[in-house]
C-alpha cells in the first residue's frame, strides 16, 4: 500500500523544520503508512500541478510567502483563516477539496502564555504579512493590545519603523517579530529596531527558530529583556495539524 502523504509547501526552504520534525515523530512513534516532503514551489499557481503529481497528499503545511496566496485554491476555510485571511495547514480529502486551516494561531497563544507578565499589555509587531496576521489574531483573544509595525504603514493599526520613539516602547513591552529577517543563512540581518530603549521590563519573541537565537534576540538580552524564540510554537502548531490530518471527519 503507498503511503500517505504530508508536506510543506514555500520557496525557500532551506530554513524549514516541519519535514524534519515529523519524520523525527514517525520513527519515534512508529508511523509507519505516512511520508513527509518538502516541495519548494517558486509560485503557489504550481499548486494544483503538484496535487495532480502526487495523489496521495493528504495533508500541507504551508510557509512564507504563501499563507495568503494559497487561500485562492481552498474551497473551505476555518473560522480563524476567515478572519485572519491567512493559512499555514491544508488538509485534502479524497475528493481533492483543498480545506484551509490556521494552527499558528493555536501555536503562537500557549508558548506565549507562560511568558507574559501583567504588565504585557501593550504590543508591537514587526512585519504584516501572513505570519503577522495570526499574531494579531492571537493577540486579540488575549485581550493584548498591538500596533503593526510597517515599512509602509497602510492605515492607523499601522506605524512606521521611524516612530518607534522611546517613550512608545516604554509603553509597549511585548515586542514580536514574525517578519523572516535572521533566519539561517542569513544570520547577520535583524530588525531595525532602536534596541537601546530596551528594559528588563520588555519581553522579545520572534518567530525565527533557526538559529536558536537570532541577532534581534541577543540584542534585546543584552538590555534585560526576556526573550523567546518560535521552536515551542511550531511544536504546537505541527502537533495542531497532525491532529487536523488525522481528524478526517472534520470534512
Amino acid at each position: 500500500m503507498a503511503k500517505k502523504i504530508l508536506g510543506l509547501i514555500g520557496h525557500p526552504l532551506t530554513h524549514s523544520f516541519s519535514q524534519k520534525y515529523f519524520r523525527e515523530k514517525f520513527l519515534k512513534e512508529n508511523i509507519n503508512d505516512y511520508e513527509y516532503l518538502n516541495f519548494d514551489i517558486a509560485n503557489i499557481d504550481a499548486l494544483p500541478v503538484l496535487l495532480d503529481t502526487y495523489p496521495e497528499i493528504l495533508g500541507l503545511n504551508v510557509t512564507i510567502p504563501y499563507k495568503e496566496k494559497v487561500l485562492k485554491y481552498a474551497d473551505f476555510l476555518s473560522d480563524e483563516v476567515l478572519k485572519t485571511g491567512a493559512a499555514n495547514t491544508l488538509f485534502i480529502n479524497k475528493n481533492k477539496k483543498i480545506a484551509a486551516y490556521n494552527t499558528d494561531i493555536y501555536g503562537f497563544t500557549e508558548s506565549l502564555k507562560p511568558l507574559l507578565k501583567p504588565h504585557h499589555k501593550k504590543a508591537l509587531i514587526l512585519g504584516t504579512g501572513g505570519a503577522a496576521k495570526a499574531v494579531a489574531y492571537a493577540l486579540t483573544r488575549l485581550q493584548i493590545s498591538f500596533l503593526l509595525v510597517s515599512r509602509s504603514p497602510k492605515n492607523n493599526r499601522q506605524i512606521s519603523y521611524q516612530d518607534l520613539s522611546r517613550d512608545l516602547i516604554k509603553d509597549y513591552t511585548l515586542i514580536i517579530n514574525t517578519t523572516p529577517l535572521g533566519t539561517f543563512p542569513h544570520t547577520g540581518q535583524f530588525p531595525s529596531f532602536p534596541y537601546d530603549f530596551v528594559s528588563s521590563r520588555h519581553l522579545f519573541y520572534d518567530l525565527v527558530y533557526n538559529p536558536p537565537q537570532s541577532l534581534f534576540l541577543q540584542f534585546a538580552s543584552k538590555k534585560g529583556a526576556t526573550i523567546s524564540n518560535g521552536l515551542n510554537m511550531l511544536h504546537l502548531q505541527a502537533e495542531a495539524a497532525w491532529q487536523i490530518w488525522q481528524s478526517k471527519s472534520r470534512w
